[in-house]
């Protein structure tokens, strides 16, 4: 592998790795720069896993535009982390790749996902309901966050996303309980409790929450 060019400008806790062909982080960078950076730019590389990342405790923001990123990719934990940037990359499962955010990024406040399969907007052929489902379901999961995208969260968009997902939370619940029913002791019965099972099957298969944006 060719030496890495690495770009720190003025800032010591800044680590400029875009432009470098890089899959994953090389020993010697991960040994000199884990425990010092704090701004780390890995744009316009190949990654698709940031599992390499383990150890870089300091981060608070990441940069990874222009790369691989699916909506399975492997983050380790990362608890000072505030900002991320992953535009223009091939997300395209929304709850999948949310999902995995909340639990890693605890702290995230500053998310832009544009120009993913995932992220509906004007510019990419979604439209205004598909970019709203998006930023109502975005911000219902993350709780700190603050600009999704090149927007403020509003006060009032946060209160009507978490209304919204909260009652579509409790819907799903409740379709997953079945209605205990009482066996009769009497067989004259067993045509009423055949009824009631079709009624509790007809519950249960209402849909589930919905799966934004995709299968992968």
């Amino acid at each position: 592998m060719a030496k890495q060019k690495v770009t720190n400008g003025e800032d010591p806790h800044r680590l400029n790795l875009a432009y470098q062909d890089m899959e994953e982080l090389p020993e010697n960078i991960i040994q000199h720069y884990s425990k010092t950076t704090f701004v780390l730019d890995l744009s316009f590389n190949k990654f698709s896993e940031l599992r390499t990342l383990e150890g870089f405790d300091n981060i608070h923001t990441l940069i990874l535009d222009n790369n691989e990123i699916k909506s399975h990719a492997k983050f380790p934990p990362m608890p000072c982390l505030h900002t991320l940037w992953v535009n223009r990359n091939n997300i395209t499962n929304l709850t999948t790749f949310i999902e995995t955010l909340a639990q890693h990024f605890p702290k995230l406040k500053f998310l832009s996902m544009m120009n993913n399969p995932a992220a509906p907007s004007y510019f990419n052929g979604g439209t205004f309901q598909q970019f709203q489902d998006y930023r109502q379901y975005v911000i219902s999961q993350l709780p700190m966050l603050e600009t999704l995208d090149d927007q403020p969260v509003t006060w009032d968009e946060r209160q009507e996303a978490e209304r919204i997902y909260k009652q579509m939370f409790t819907t799903k619940q409740r379709s997953k309980k079945k209605p205990s029913t009482k066996k009769s002791k009497s067989r004259r019965h067993s045509s009423g409790q055949e009824s009631m099972e079709e009624t509790s099957g007809a519950i249960d298969s209402l849909p589930d929450l919905p799966d934004l944006i995709g299968d992968t």
